[in-house]
């Protein structure tokens, strides 16, 4: 009850929020003629970010050995198509040790028909993770949300067994495309039949639950919205995972270390906006590689180069009030919590063509 009433103190949005999930879902956009697939719908508004409430108790250790499983599941196929994450996180191992903790994982949707933030939503809340902040992006026609992890207790590991990450899914707000972009979207929505039910086992496949999509498709989506074209070709892939720098214990723990030591080992860095992405407030910094490319056999034969994945890094920085803390007394409730539009927007564009154009260069 206690945390309870500390949450509505502190995120009044957040806690109306979990109660329109009591409510009958709010309906989603339709492709024409389409079947509209009723679920619970997380809807708040945008609202400034704090410290970070407490986390919700741990799911049993059977269910939670299980969840960590289906993470594995979705980082194996991210690593398989990202070999530049798996050496940096090799690298990052050597030099640091076994002390590599994600900050969060990131997902991209179609919103229509019910493929958008909710498909994926569920599973993580079945598992304990809360609804807290909603993100929209209205140059690239986006909203996200974010989720918060329940407790890890027990687990003093790392990576998938350490601290569990925040989770971050972004939808494309379809209905503000253009009309024949919207065709072409909905054309393969249509393929997937209840497909959307199943984006966790898609994520941890790589399997797309529609169609494989002709090139002309690709290209015209690519024109008008990279992140459609994108989902288009990867689907419920994990779209990026992210290090958090503040937990390793060597020198790189600092983000602008960390960003040479990955540019000393030869890795490029996503350049728009400046290299480092910081909050307004100064005390959420990030930064990010340029996607990894891979080639692509679309369905009418042709083979072209696709965007895949890309590796994040944050460090989040002791809020005002826990500032005089020493170094070792400072836990993840006392740092920055949260995200920033600013900083989304530009980490996006490690997926762009103008990003993937300059890492080729």
């Amino acid at each position: 009850m206690a945390q309870a009433t500390l949450a509505a103190a502190r995120f009044p949005a957040a806690v109306a929020l979990l109660r329109t999930r009591r409510s009958p879902a709010i309906a989603a956009p339709l492709c024409p003629s389409g079947l509209r697939h009723r679920r619970r719908s997380f809807v708040m508004a945008a609202a400034p970010w704090p410290a970070s409430v407490p986390a919700s108790d741990p799911p049993p250790k059977g269910a939670d050995l299980f969840f960590r499983s289906v993470l594995s599941k979705m980082q194996k196929v991210y690593l398989s198509r990202n070999p530049t994450a798996e050496k940096i996180l090799g690298l990052v191992h050597s030099y640091d040790g076994d002390n590599i903790c994600f900050d969060h994982f990131a997902f991209r949707t179609f919103g229509v028909d019910g493929y958008g933030i909710n498909s994926l939503a569920d599973f993580f809340t079945d598992f304990g993770y809360e609804p807290r902040e909603e993100l929209r992006f209205p140059a690239k026609k986006l909203r996200a949300l974010w989720f918060s992890p329940p407790k890890s207790d027990g687990y003093t590991g790392t990576g998938i067994y350490g601290p569990l990450p925040r989770i971050f899914i972004s939808e494309l707000l379809v209905d503000e495309l253009s009309a024949p972009s919207q065709e072409i979207i909905c054309k393969y929505i249509k393929t997937s039949a209840k497909g959307n039910k199943y984006a966790v086992l898609a994520s941890t496949s790589g399997e797309l639950t529609w169609e494989k999509p002709i090139y002309s498709d690709f290209q015209a989506l690519s024109r008008e919205s990279e992140y459609a074209a994108w989902a288009l070709v990867n689907g419920y892939a994990l779209n990026h995972a992210t290090v958090s720098t503040h937990r390793l214990e060597s020198d790189i723990r600092s983000i602008g270390k960390f960003n040479k030591f990955v540019e000393d080992n030869g890795f490029k860095l996503n350049t728009e906006g400046g290299i480092l992405k910081v909050s307004p407030d100064g005390l959420l910094q990030q930064s990010s590689t340029v996607a990894d490319s891979s080639l692509f056999t679309f369905a009418d034969g042709i083979t072209e180069s696709i965007p895949r994945s890309y590796i994040e890094f944050a460090e989040r920085l002791p809020l005002p009030q826990f500032k005089d803390l020493q170094d070792k007394e400072v836990k993840e409730h006392h740092r920055r919590d949260g995200f920033e539009v600013g900083n989304a927007d530009k980490i996006f564009e490690s997926t762009s063509r103008d990003q993937l154009t300059r890492r080729s260069a």
